[in-house]
């Protein structure tokens, strides 16, 4: 593998992360209702498990409420028990049509665990950011036991991953960060 193709691999790498995290993130529950609190159930309907946007529409007619538009109303049951059995902790209310969801406030006990939560998956992305940086290395250093690089290049190629490591975890803490400002926020 060239230096170029160790660069662009890790920066791919580094970027799926940053992704994953910010997939996570979204499925936090803030004190707001968001389609994205829902994302993350999975239905077992028509023989197979779905994911429930896949289902039905989602939306966010108010602050504190979610409404689930099934597009065939005969899965409405199979949505309904998916969502109590998730670990979500939402009560939905089934009147045969759609389903409307309110989401309760947030106890200040709920929201630090939330925070932590938050906290986790950032350390997480860092991580696997911190390993894709490892993995460059080696193969930068691979390369200069090859004589494919010089010392200096191999020093320079370093650096440059080291910058991308630096890139990549403060979008992780700036994603963090925010996630955690909305869950805080009354």
């Amino acid at each position: 593998m060239s230096i170029d193709e160790v660069m662009m691999d890790a920066e791919e790498r580094m970027e799926k992360a940053n992704s994953i995290l910010k997939n996570a993130l979204s499925g936090i529950r803030t004190g707001r209702a968001t389609p994205g609190l829902v994302d993350s159930v999975r239905v077992e309907a028509y023989g197979s498990q779905s994911p429930l946007k896949q289902l039905a529409s989602i939306a966010a007619p108010e602050p504190t409420q979610l409404v689930i538009r099934p597009f065939d109303v005969s899965t409405i049951k199979d949505i309904e028990k998916a969502i109590v059995s998730s670990d979500l902790g939402l009560n939905p209310q089934n009147d045969g049509k759609i389903i409307r969801i309110n989401i309760p406030a947030l106890s200040t006990d709920v929201r630090k665990k939330m925070v932590s939560r938050i906290k986790e998956l950032s350390e997480e992305a860092k991580i696997s950011i911190r390993n894709i940086r490892r993995d460059a290395n080696k193969a930068i250093e691979q390369a200069e036991k090859d004589k494919e690089i010089s010392e200096d290049d191999r020093d320079k190629f370093k650096d440059d991953v080291q910058e991308l490591t630096k890139k990549y975890e403060a979008e992780a803490t700036d994603a963090a960060k925010a996630r955690e400002a909305e869950v805080m926020e009354e």
